[in-house]
Formats: C-alpha cells, structure tokens, sequence
C-alpha cells in the first residue's frame, strides 16, 4: 500500500541528498522510525534498497556534467564493497535489541561532527580539475572500508560520513567534485548492503516503493542544482535535523535535546553571519587591490 505522507517527506530528504551528497540513510532511516514507526531493521533495509535506485539518478546528473573522480570512486568501492555487505549481519546480531537504532544514533552523531567541520571550513574553493587529484590508494581504501561498515550496518554514512574524509585527504576538491565523486562511488556501495539485506535484512516492498516514488525526483532535482551551486546553508541545517534525529535515538530527555537544538542553532547562524563579513571583506580588499593596480 502506497504511503503519501511517506512520498513526501522521502521527496525533501532526495533533494537534499541530491544537493549535498549527505543525509540519505542520516535523514531517511530515522524519518520512517520516528515518524511512521517502522522498526530499525525494517527501516535500514528498505532504505538501502531505495538508495541503491535513487544514487545512480545523481550520479548520472554529475557524471555528464564531469564533477566526478572515478579514480577516487573505484579505490573507495575497493574498501567499501565488501564491508558494506558484512555490516548486514553485524545489523542482524544487533536488531535483537535496540542495538541498531543506538548504531544509527551513534553514526548519526558522527556525521553531525563531520557536518560541522565541514561546515566551519566553508565551501570549497579549490581549481584543479575532477581528475587532476593525485589519488591515495591506502588512506581512500581505509575510508571506503570503515564506511562500508557503518552503512551496512545502519544505512548512514555514504554521504555524511565518507564526504568528509574525503574533504580531509583530498582539499583540492571544489565542492561539487565531492558531492559528485561521493554520490558515484555510493551506488557500488548501497548496492552491496542492500543485497545483504535482501538476502538476510528485513526488507519491505511497499515500503521501499513509497521511498522511490518520492525519492527519484527528488535527488534529481537536488543534484542538478548541486552540479551548479553546492549549498553551504543547507549543510548547516542539515546538521540540526541529524543531530535530533540522533538524540531521539538515543533516548536523550527532551529538555536537553531542545536545549543542545537551540545552542546548535546559535552556533550555526553566528558562524554564518561571520562567514559572510568575511567574505564581504575578502571581496572588498580583492577589489580595492585591483584598483591600486
């Protein structure tokens, strides 16, 4: 049975995915536990299988538009593959209990911090080309391992978590080659965990077809946008709905998830307005250099 609440709330989590390359498993698993009360396993598995679909739409948006290294993609798929369909069984042990919604809450808590450095460093402004990136086989492997792991096991990760280690070994990237370069090498990855969970998940089929109808056009939509002008803001806003969705999680008392909401959201519009004025400087001095000369 078709779910439309479910459409829209996977529509606005597509379009921010497509957009910034984070938040797919971040927003959309904890959505259908929080708010449509699917279990965790239900929601990891679903969700992946969705993902495995709605990735190569973005994907597609940012191949043809070349803000894509494959050579990063395959060296982060020769890590992520194989852990990715492991986590499936460690999500398995853990759905027992509560383990995987505290793993999910955990990860979520993760990527905020990731968010939030990312954040902080502002976008990217780096020039060289897609392809010109001298690639680290060891360090991406590494990466694409621990991040396979953690999306197997709860779905999160492929953006939110692997963007930012990216950004760390790779600075030269412009903004939008990671958010490319990340939605690519996420459908080899999603792929695989969601075989796991086909083969020994919880997956449900209507589920999964409401998430798709809604999803689809959403990251398209998102990802063209994305291939022209990452958005720095949303990534700010972002980091507050996973840092909820985390601490609904994890049980946290309400009056201190309100409370850590509100600093968040402080921090995040003081930052802001300082990024601005220092941009607006940086523009004027540019400007009266060019004038004395």
């Amino acid at each position: 049975m078709i779910d439309f609440p479910l459409i829209v709330g996977s529509f606005l989590v597509a379009i921010v995915v497509g957009l910034t390359g984070m938040g797919g498993g971040a927003l959309m698993t904890p959505m259908m536990m929080l708010f449509f009360n699917v279990p965790p396993l239900a929601a990891v598995s679903s969700d992946l299988v969705a993902s495995a679909v709605m990735k190569p739409v973005g994907s597609f948006v940012h191949l043809r538009h070349g803000t894509v290294n494959l050579r990063l993609v395959w060296w982060l798929c020769a890590g992520s593959v194989p852990t990715a369909f492991c986590g499936v069984f460690l999500a398995r042990a853990w759905a027992v209990g509560d383990g995987v919604k505290y793993a999910l809450g955990v990860a979520l808590l993760l990527a905020v911090a990731g968010l939030a450095a990312k954040t902080l460093m502002g976008d990217r402004g780096g020039t060289a080309g897609a392809n010109e990136i001298r690639v680290r086989p060891i360090p991406t492997v590494l990466v694409g391992m621990v991040g396979g792991l953690i999306v197997g096991v709860s779905s999160v990760g492929s953006g939110s978590l692997i963007i930012v280690a990216l950004m760390a070994l790779y600075p030269a990237l412009k903004a939008n080659q990671l958010v490319g370069t990340d939605l690519v090498q996420a459908v080899p990855l999603v792929v695989s965990a969601a075989l796991g969970h086909l083969l020994f998940g919880d997956f449900q089929f209507d589920l999964t077809v409401s998430l798709l109808i809604g999803s689809i056009p959403g990251v398209y939509l998102g990802a063209r946008i994305s291939s022209r002008a990452p958005g720095g803001l949303i990534r700010a806003m972002l980091a507050i709905v996973l840092l909820a969705s985390a601490l609904k999680l994890l049980n946290v008392d309400n009056m201190i998830t309100l409370a850590a909401l509100a600093v968040a959201t402080v921090v995040i519009v003081v930052g802001w307005r300082l990024r601005v004025r220092a941009a607006a400087r940086a523009s004027r001095g540019s400007a009266d250099l060019s004038r004395a000369r």
